[in-house]
C-alpha cells in the first residue's frame, strides 16, 4: 500500500523500513517483499511498480497484496523465518508453506470480526506492540510484545513556541479529529491537522471535518513527508492524538 519507507502517511511502512535495515547493519540477508519505489539496503523483491495508494490508476488495492502473498509462499523454502506485516492476510497461505513465520500486529484488535478470525487462526504466531493491545484477543497466540524501534536522534526536541496544538496521522473516525478540534476550541488554541485522507473516509472528512475546519481555530496542513516532521513535532504548544488498540483507549 506504501513505499518502504512510505513518502508521506505509512506507520507500518517506516518501521518495515527501520527494521530491515538494522537487520540488513547485524548482517543478516533480508529479502524485503514491497512495492517497487521502496528504499532499502535489503534486496528488494517488488510486488508493484509503486506504491498502491499514489497510484491513481489501482482501482483493487488487494489484488496486488495478494499476488505478493503467494510469491512469499511460493519462496519460502529459501527462507529461515518470515515476518509478516500485512496482518491477517498471509495466514491462510503461508500457514501452508511449512516456513516459520510469525506476524506483527500493527492495527487495532478490539474489532468484533477478529474474533472468529483468530479463534480459526488460534495457532499463529502474533507479536503485540503493547501490552495493551492484547486484552481484545486473549485466544490469540502472542509469543512476545515488541514496542518500536526507532532510530536514535530521529526527532528531537523543539522549542515548543508554536502556540499551536498538533495532530499527526490520518483522518478517521477511530481517530476521531473532530473530537481533536473540539478540545482546541474549548481550549481557546489553534489546532494544526498533518493527515490523510483514504478513500473510505472521503465522506467523513467532508461532513464532519470540514464544517468544523471552517472556525478559525482549525487548520488543515494534508499530509506531510518524514522532512517535515522534525519542525511539525517540536513547535506545537501539545499533542492531541487519540490512544487505540486495547482496553484503555482515550484521549492524550
Amino acid at each position: 500500500m506504501e513505499a518502504v519507507p512510505p513518502k508521506l502517511y505509512g506507520g507500518t511502512e517506516r518501521i518495515v523500513a527501520y527494521l530491515s535495515d538494522a537487520l540488513v547493519a547485524m548482517g543478516h540477508d533480508v529479502p524485503l517483499f514491497a512495492s517497487g519505489d521502496s528504499v532499502t539496503t535489503a534486496t528488494l523483491a517488488p510486488s508493484c511498480p509503486q506504491a498502491l495508494r499514489l497510484e491513481p490508476t489501482i482501482r483493487d488495492h488487494v489484488a496486488p497484496l495478494i499476488t505478493m502473498l503467494e510469491s512469499v509462499a511460493q519462496r519460502a523454502g529459501e527462507f529461515d523465518v518470515i515476518h509478516l506485516h500485512c496482518d491477517y492476510l498471509g495466514y491462510s497461505a503461508l500457514r501452508r508453506a511449512g516456513t516459520a513465520f510469525l506476524a506483527t500486529l500493527h492495527g487495532r484488535r478490539d474489532l468484533p470480526e477478529l474474533q472468529p478470525l483468530y479463534s480459526v487462526f488460534s495457532d499463529m504466531r502474533v507479536v503485540s506492540i503493547s501490552a495493551d493491545q492484547r486484552a481484545p484477543l486473549p485466544q490469540a497466540r502472542f509469543i512476545a510484545t515488541i514496542p518500536h524501534g526507532l532510530p536514535e536522534r530521529l526527532l528531537l526536541r523543539g522549542s515548543g513556541t508554536g502556540g499551536y496544538l498538533a495532530f499527526l496521522g490520518r483522518i478517521s473516525p477511530e481517530k476521531a479529529p473532530d473530537r481533536a478540534i473540539r478540545i482546541a476550541a474549548l481550549a481557546g488554541v489553534k489546532l494544526k491537522i498533518a493527515a490523510k485522507i483514504d478513500r473510505a473516509d472521503q465522506e467523513y472528512f467532508k461532513e464532519q471535518i470540514e464544517p468544523l475546519l471552517a472556525q478559525p481555530h482549525g487548520e488543515f496542513v494534508g499530509e506531510i513527508a518524514e522532512a517535515e516532521k522534525s519542525e511539525f513535532h517540536g513547535m506545537p504548544r501539545a499533542w492531541c492524538f487519540r490512544s487505540l488498540g486495547g482496553s484503555r483507549s482515550g484521549w492524550r
